[in-house]
């Protein structure tokens, strides 16, 4: 086999490792409000979420994906080595925040890691401008705007609930926080895999005319080279993975995210998921890939503001936004320093001991996330 069609294909089961490991780290997006109010157990949570981040995949268009496969770095800059340098950074970025457990941006480890990668090959031209500062607008817009609906609902279900009975209340919110958090989930998975959609079609369609076996690919496989539409085998790759990421859980981001920052009642969770889920499919519909960890911070955040600015544990907050300002800039440092190593040393051995690295690391892979799946499973590591 050519060894440079067995490092894309490496690569691509990279971006899917990366993918898995944004269900599993943003779980806690998806479900840490359900559990925290015990509408439904860890288990029956990351089941109901892992199967609407799935169902998305008949929901949405491609607009994220096309937008983080050429509108932050020019896709002319784009090779192997640039999107393994991604992802490597990308991924440890999200496994050493897991370990922490911190609920930072697994989206926003992946565009500094395309940043970083790109500028360690060709400089900060090959940034585009626009669409990353479009981006890092909606670092800022993204949990503003949950805040301000996570604010403004908790507020009116205060007022319209005022003289209601506590029972029903209960009973009632807890039936639609299983429909806000459905909706969340689809929201969470419609922007969130569409980024590992577009790395693997941007990949695919820049190494085309350097592999063979790419140039005689079949359209349901190859993407087009403006990156307008995504093949069917690409959707169902990235979907399922950070569906079975999601599955898998990240149970101690999900005790940050549902405990420590707010105590949470069922109406809180409806009205949190509630303001989450309209914020995503607005940013979604206008192409722009977002922090679903930003976004229902900032909901949770907009919920306990609205019953008192105590109710919300701000030395938890503030730790949480340190994380957020060091992501873009943590996955690109190390995104960079992993392309002027691969770029330096790996043409330097042999094609036979190319092959043979490369299936070591595909082994490695698979053995870490057995591991990995082990530990969240038994709740060791978290």
């Amino acid at each position: 086999m050519d060894p440079i069609l067995l490092l894309v294909l490496l690569v691509v089961v990279l971006a899917l490792a990366f993918d898995y490991s944004n269900g599993f780290h943003d779980a806690a997006n998806s479900i840490a409000t359900i559990v925290a109010t015990r509408v439904l157990t860890p288990s029956q949570a990351v089941a109901w979420a892992a199967f609407f981040n799935f169902a998305a995949a008949a929901l949405t268009h491609t607009g994220v994906a096309a937008t983080v496969g050429k509108g932050i770095i020019h896709k002319e800059v784009v090779d192997v080595y640039v999107i393994m340098a991604c992802l490597v950074g990308a991924v440890s970025w999200n496994i050493l925040t897991w370990y922490l457990g911190l609920p930072t941006s697994s989206s926003h480890a992946l565009i500094g890691g395309l940043v970083g990668a790109a500028i360690a090959k060709a400089g900060v031209g090959a940034v585009v401008a626009a669409g990353l500062i479009k981006t890092l607008q909606f670092i800022i817009i993204a949990p503003v705007l949950g805040l301000v609906l996570g604010f403004i609902l908790r507020t009116v279900a205060e007022w319209l609930l005022i003289r209601a009975r506590p029972g029903p209340v209960f009973a009632w919110s807890r039936r639609l926080q299983l429909l806000s958090s459905a909706l969340y989930s689809l929201g969470h998975g419609s922007n969130d895999a569409q980024k590992t959609m577009g790395i693997i079609a941007v990949l695919l369609v820049s190494m085309k005319d350097q592999v063979p076996a790419l140039q005689a690919a079949p359209d349901w496989l190859m993407p087009p080279s403006d990156l307008k539409s995504m093949p069917w085998v690409i959707v169902i790759a990235a979907y399922s993975a950070i569906a079975l990421g999601t599955l898998s859980g990240g149970w101690r981001i999900v005790k940050t995210m549902g405990m420590k920052i707010t105590d949470l009642d069922t109406v809180g969770g409806v009205c949190a998921e509630t303001a989450g889920a309209a914020t995503l499919f607005v940013a979604t519909s206008l192409k722009v890939p977002v922090s679903t960890t930003h976004t229902i911070t900032g909901c949770i955040i907009g919920v306990g503001t609205a019953r008192r600015m105590s109710a919300v544990r701000w030395s938890v907050a503030s730790g949480i936004l340190l994380a957020w300002v060091l992501t873009i800039p943590a996955a690109a440092t190390t995104s960079a320093i992993v392309y002027f190593l691969a770029t330096r040393f790996w043409p330097l051995f042999p094609q036979p001991v190319q092959m043979v690295m490369n299936l070591g690391v595909l082994i490695g892979l698979g053995y870490a996330f057995y591991i990995w799946m082990q530990a969240s499973r038994t709740g060791k590591g978290h």
